[in-house]
């Protein structure tokens, strides 16, 4: 499903124009980025549970030379589906 798809779905759904649901969806994306940047867990109930988590340094190997890499420490997002939507689509 593609934004637009999604948009639209949601318009149609909440009885709002699409104007005003892509307004939400770009909200959302704004405030979930911001949270897990300040290093805070967000759910949003009934989908996902998204928590940062910290990613050691790392000696990794190139595929193509076999030549070790080290790779740079980062900070992930790690997304866990919520029990009822896994329960959902079993």
């Amino acid at each position: 499903m593609t934004k637009a798809e999604l948009i639209a779905a949601l318009a149609e759904k909440c009885g709002a124009t699409q104007r005003e649901t892509e307004q939400t969806l770009d909200g959302l994306a704004a405030v979930i980025s911001h949270e897990l940047a300040m290093g805070e867990t967000v759910t949003i109930p009934g989908v996902v549970k998204l928590t940062p988590k910290d990613r050691e340094a790392r000696t990794g190997r190139n595929p193509r030379t076999g030549e070790a890499v080290e790779i740079a420490a980062k900070t992930v997002v790690a997304a866990k589906v919520v029990p009822s939507l896994a329960k959902a689509l079993a």
